[in-house]
């Protein structure tokens, strides 16, 4: 009997303190792209949805909300995630969410990394600083990344041509990356299986 594939859970997280948000909408936009690709189950969260409990410095002292935001980055099958760019770096509290998550949750976990800034001057901070945090995790990072300028977006509309493939290959890898992790996850499965039936 062949079993049908469960749909993948995607979780596309924003570090936005604000709605709306350049941030926000340009996880939405990989996530939209994504979905036209295969069918995903989505969530979306951003720097409110976990309210000001996430300012605690225990994972244990979390709120109900910020713990359930935090449940969810761990338990996906994939993730679209997005930064504001400040001084020159990654959001304070986008670094804050993942010192709550454990490393071996994320390990082999398909991941499109985005951001949006004030200008060109940030557009490494993606490769710089967002993609060796997420290297530690030992995640499956797509290869290209999106960043936005202040042009690239206008009213929750992608304005700039090349902004716009970059989120098409993103969506694109990232499928192709939840197609590896699964066919991992079944060839694990199936060792362990054939191992504890062979002992």
């Amino acid at each position: 009997m062949t079993l049908t594939p469960r749909i993948p859970r995607v979780v596309a997280f924003a570090a936005s303190a604000k709605r709306p948000a350049r941030t926000r909408f340009l996880v939405e936009a990989v996530a939209a792209e994504l979905f036209r690709l295969r069918r995903i189950d989505l969530r979306v969260y951003d720097l409110l949805d976990a309210g000001p409990g996430l300012g605690a410095t225990q994972r244990s002292d979390l709120t109900l909300p910020a713990a359930r935001m935090i449940d969810a980055i761990e338990s996906a099958d994939a993730l679209i995630l997005g930064t504001p760019v400040y001084q020159g770096g990654y959001a304070g509290l986008f670094k804050h969410v993942f010192d709550f998550i454990d490393p071996a949750k994320l390990a082999g976990r398909p991941v499109v990394l985005t951001a949006t800034g004030g200008g060109l001057r940030h557009s490494l901070v993606v490769e710089h600083a967002m993609r060796p945090l997420f290297g530690f995790f030992a995640a499956h990072v797509a290869p290209t990344s999106v960043y936005a300028g202040p042009d690239c977006i206008t009213h929750e509309t992608v304005t700039d041509p090349a902004i716009a493939k970059r989120i098409t290959a993103a969506a694109s890898e990232l499928s192709a990356l939840i197609d590896v992790a699964r066919a991992a996850e079944v060839a694990t499965t199936t060792r362990h299986t054939f191992e504890t039936s062979a002992g």
